[in-house]
């Protein structure tokens, strides 16, 4: 075969999580191919002997994107695998880890809409991609890639399934008789979570439970306001204990009461910690992104060190791979643990969930949470994704950088966090508040024309404030 060349190649960016686009403009088979290209040429130069394992979501043309990228791998060398069915992005990050492979692909936009797709990299350690590795790879794109089409397709479930009931007390949640309703949002989470737990007879219900290509119409990002037919089936019957979502490619999850009210992700993650920390006695430090409420400060000690990163879970990774970790958390519904794997996980998330509300004696999540909330208070906190088509949006806070503020709604200015894109550029800056829990995070998207303002106070009249200063200071 010979080379092919692509003549209008699209501009090929990674960000946090990978790369991502407009299905058929800037994601097709051809620039898939060229970055497979690219991850074959960076594979080789790390090992003679290199090894992948491919995975893909049920977004349109997803199946072929996965195939034409081991395709391409195969032609150049690569002893590649393939999915032999849609599945969870952490299945493969724990393949890649359990089977000590060179690395893993992805293919998915995870909470993207249905309109986009993408590429995850994951390392060997069953994690993302360090913003270093995926520099290297970005260096070797180029226009041309070969194909070669003999594909070797794997079931990549077995294993996982495994693993994650060996670390769960599956009896205790048996025992304890609670039942959940899990809203898949027509992802790659299918029926996952309700196979496990029927494997030890504990019963659940799934609802949107075969992935789609445009997710049955919904936004698959596990969040209060795409999760209407959850709430509506939680409310409408009185026999489950909670309910959980997980998004395009279930490793985020999303978590409700079972009387249809949502549980944010700030209050999982507190309670997450504390479970980890407290119950399980699980070892070694907390890792919190800088959008996780200051509150799991409680949790902290000596023995449990507290870690502050920017926001990616790749950062936690980073840190989880370099000391010892419990937990690490994001506030968008990525948690990722050190006796699994590090990466974020929506199915194993939902199990330990599971496990903490079984393991509590409540029956129902929201007596649980009202006993938590009696013990840490409330969390007062709230995001806005403000949408700015400014050309100029990656220079709004490298310019405010420069103003060096010193106060910020009235208030003093204890410290100001920056942090930078893989390419050197301030696109995060946390600005730290004088009082406990009060502070302003301000964030450029680097894969959609967003600007992200997030911030907790001590009532909520404090947050919203917060968040209105903060779109006056990126709009002038």
């Amino acid at each position: 075969m010979t080379d092919t060349i692509v003549k209008d190649l699209p501009l090929i960016q990674f960000g946090t999580d990978g790369w991502r686009g407009i299905t058929g403009s800037e994601i097709n088979e051809a620039s898939v191919s060229i970055v497979a290209a690219a991850f074959a040429a960076y594979l080789k130069k790390s090992t003679t002997e290199a090894t992948c394992i491919i995975g893909y979501d049920g977004r349109e043309y997803s199946e072929d994107f996965a195939r034409a990228f081991a395709s391409v791998l195969i032609h150049e060398g690569i002893n590649t695998k393939l999915s032999d069915r849609i599945t969870p992005t952490p299945y493969v990050s724990f393949y890649t880890k359990k089977h000590k492979l060179t690395a893993g692909v992805m293919i998915t936009a995870s909470h993207n809409p249905a309109q986009y797709n993408g590429i995850k990299f994951k390392g060997s350690y069953g994690g993302p991609f360090m913003t270093e590795e995926t520099q290297k790879v970005e260096a070797l794109l180029s226009n041309r890639y070969d194909q070669a089409c003999m594909l070797d397709l794997t079931d990549i479930t077995k294993d996982y399934i495994v693993h994650v009931t060996n670390l769960i007390d599956m009896n205790a949640i048996k025992e304890s008789g609670i039942k959940p309703l899990i809203d898949s949002m027509a992802g790659a989470g299918e029926t996952h979570i309700g196979n496990i737990l029927q494997l030890y007879d504990i019963q659940s219900d799934t609802i949107y439970g075969e992935a789609t290509d445009d997710f049955s119409g919904r936004y698959a990002e596990p969040i209060e306001k795409n999760l209407k037919p959850l709430s509506e089936a939680l409310k409408n019957s009185g026999e489950y204990c909670c309910g959980f979502a997980t998004d395009g490619d279930a490793d985020r999850l999303g978590v409700m009461m079972e009387n249809g009210e949502w549980l944010s992700a700030q209050e999982t993650i507190l309670y997450l910690n504390d479970y980890l920390i407290n119950v399980r006695n699980e070892k070694g430090g907390i890792v919190k992104t800088s959008s996780v409420t200051d509150k799991i400060s409680l949790l902290a000690s000596k023995v449990h060190p507290l870690y502050e990163v920017q926001v990616g879970f790749k950062y936690i990774c980073e840190l989880m791979l370099k000391t010892p970790v419990a937990i690490g958390c994001e506030e968008s519904g990525g948690f990722g643990f050190s006796m699994h794997i590090p990466e974020r996980d929506g199915i194993f998330s939902a199990l330990i969930f599971l496990e903490m509300l079984a393991r509590s004696g409540y029956k129902r999540l929201s007596d649980f949470i009202k006993a938590k909330r009696k013990q840490f208070g409330n969390i007062f906190y709230d995001r806005i994704d403000h949408v700015t088509d400014r050309p100029d949006r990656i220079n709004i806070l490298p310019m405010l950088y420069e103003k060096k503020m010193t106060t910020f709604s009235g208030f003093d200015i204890l410290d100001t966090d920056t942090f930078y894109s893989s390419r050197g550029i301030v696109n995060g800056m946390k600005f730290r508040l004088k009082g406990s829990c009060r502070w302003l995070l301000l964030r450029a998207s680097e894969t959609e024309p967003l600007m992200r303002i997030y911030a907790e106070g001590q009532s909520d009249e404090e947050v919203d404030l917060f968040l209105k200063n903060g779109i006056k200071l990126i709009s002038e």
